[in-house]
């Protein structure tokens, strides 16, 4: 697909428990134009996970219809996804919606209205990488998952200059190796092991302490004691 100038941005997850089993999808709309930010999300008593990544994109190419978004990014987690649209779907148009064994395509009603709705609106699909730590894609998985599993969720909808996930940050966080940080009167320290850390803090009050994965990880917990980078 020939680069184009999108003014919309989607992420989108879907979850599935038992797959299938109750399921839940999720998506955040970013109307680049307007500035404003609404989340999306719905749930199946009984899907598959597929069906949710699908859904999720789904929902969210009717939003932006919806809002005469013509040029927008969707990002998915979802190879599946990303593939059929892109790639096999026009394989199985021509096939009568028959894989190369012969069988029904799996989903077909599902990608038939993706499929509509691609034709409709120019699209620029974006694989990311889930559960590493990409702000967006985390929040879809978390509305995603909450759906499934019948919680409440608050979903937001406002200006994203008022909203708390960052939709621009596509790379995971750089990984580093693990160590720990502590925190005691006013003292913060590194450790390369858990037993060093633990002989800091052991029995002293008002300890904080805490195992670092990635450098997001590392800011996120001083910004939450409430200090800047050391």
């Amino acid at each position: 697909m020939s680069q184009i100038v999108v003014s919309a941005l989607i992420y989108t997850d879907g979850a599935a428990s038992g797959n299938p089993g109750p399921g839940g999808w999720g998506a955040l709309f970013w109307n680049q134009k307007s500035n404003e930010v609404s989340e999306l999300g719905g749930g199946v008593p009984q899907t598959t996970n597929n069906r949710m990544e699908m859904r999720a994109a789904l929902e969210g190419l009717r939003f932006a219809k919806g809002q005469n978004v013509t040029h927008l990014e969707v990002r998915t987690d979802s190879k599946y996804l990303i593939n059929g649209v892109m790639q096999w779907i026009h394989g199985w148009k021509k096939n009568q919606w028959k894989t190369r064994d012969g069988a029904p395509v799996k989903n077909q009603d599902l990608w038939e209205l993706i499929d509509e709705m691609n034709q409709k609106i120019k699209v620029m699909w974006t694989y990311v990488p889930g559960h590493l730590g990409v702000p967006g894609n985390e929040r879809a998985d978390r509305i995603a998952v909450a759906f499934s599993k019948d919680e409440n969720c608050s979903l937001f909808h406002g200006l994203y200059s008022d909203y708390s996930v960052d939709l621009e940050k596509v790379d995971p966080p750089k990984k580093i190796k693990p160590y720990y940080l502590s925190y005691i009167e006013g003292q913060l320290q590194k450790h390369t092991t858990w037993s060093e850390c633990e002989t800091r803090v052991r029995g002293r009050r008002g300890a904080r302490f805490k195992k670092i994965s990635n450098s997001d990880e590392e800011q996120e917990i001083l910004k939450k004691w409430g200090l800047s980078s050391q």
